[in-house]
């Protein structure tokens, strides 16, 4: 049974040994300014992750052939550096399977799956529109999609980036259409919701998660995007007398669901429920990108009034937790 947690390093002493079994997301050899060679790592597990240091690579205690995606077993201290938490290693094995528990080294969503399921599933049977909802009902029918769904991550490493997190999001996305799209009577809701999920349906053959997150040689060459669109198509295709112009507004909305050309989508949003289902996917994900960054934040360690690093996803500014830096307020008076 795991131990100690990432979640836990900050609570730990400075400089006092300890063992914990993590997971290698990165490896990366580099030299100090003195010209020494170091490893810089990045070890994780389902708490988060941290930054590592291996400054001895020489060390008979340090394996020399673990790899990205290893699972390994560390003996090192925490520090601060630049007011960031870090990890010195010294030393590092690998470990076999019967010394760890998957489920305690990758990240999974905290709400119960079931759940999460039978949500979309009640949003599916909500559809007044029958053409939209035998698609939806067709897709997920497939036992291989809709084991994947459950288990898929929405990302390898920016939002939802951990077991369910696609089911996660999906989910979430659906609340907030059911809110948004009764205030613009423009908006045609089952095409809304048809888009919601299954604008990242590819993701569940664009990503493997076995051991750590990665794109399949698939997702490399194609991206989810693609592969949903054609996964999609199919499924239409299959489904006797489903309508053309349905096919092409359904296809439009998986094609142009990152909302500009640089982003990766093939299409600009050029139908009403295609931009609003850009406009709620960026807002999600966006949302759930900072909260992670502000438990990431806690979890080193910082201050209330102590701002994240820069967040990639937000043009790399940096953000204050507002309600946290409030209330450490408060309880000082």
């Amino acid at each position: 049974m795991k131990e100690v947690f990432v979640a836990d390093l900050a609570k730990l002493d400075e400089n006092k040994p300890f063992d914990g079994v993590f997971l290698v997301l990165s490896k990366q050899q580099r030299t100090t300014r003195a010209g020494k060679p170091y490893l810089s790592l990045t070890l994780g597990d389902n708490s988060g992750q941290i930054e590592a240091r291996v400054w001895d690579v020489t060390d008979h205690r340090i394996a020399p052939d673990f790899e990205k995606g290893d699972v390994v077993k560390i003996r090192g201290c925490v520090s601060k550096f630049d007011g960031t938490l870090q990890l010195k290693v010294d030393m590092l094995r690998g470990v076999m399977e019967v010394e760890y528990e998957r489920a305690d080294l990758l990240p999974a969503t905290t709400y119960d799956v079931a759940e999460l399921w039978v949500k979309l599933q009640q949003a599916v049977a909500s559809f007044t529109e029958p053409d939209l909802k035998r698609l939806v009902e067709a897709v997920l029918a497939d036992p291989a999609v809709s084991g994947a769904f459950r288990e898929a991550p929405a990302a390898k490493q920016l939002h939802h980036a951990w077991l369910g997190g696609l089911l996660e999001h999906v989910v979430s996305l659906i609340g907030l259409a059911d809110r948004v799209v009764p205030h613009y009577p423009i908006l045609m809701r089952d095409l809304v919701l048809t888009g919601v999920i299954l604008h990242d349906i590819g993701k569940i053959r664009e990503l493997a998660w076995a051991t750590g997150f990665e794109y399949t040689l698939e997702g490399q060459l194609l991206g989810h995007i693609q592969i949903g669109a054609s996964l999609v198509e199919k499924t239409m295709d299959a489904l006797p007398g489903f309508p053309p112009r349905l096919k092409t507004l359904v296809l439009h909305m998986i094609l142009s669901h990152h909302g500009k050309l640089e982003f990766g989508s093939p299409k600009l949003p050029m139908i009403p429920e295609a931009l609003m289902l850009n406009f709620l996917d960026d807002m999600d994900a966006k949302m759930q990108t900072l909260m992670t960054e502000f438990q990431k934040s806690e979890r080193m360690g910082r201050a209330a009034d102590e701002m994240t690093d820069r967040i990639w996803a937000l043009d790399q500014r940096t953000m204050l937790n507002s309600r946290a830096w409030l209330n450490a307020d408060e309880s000082k008076s």
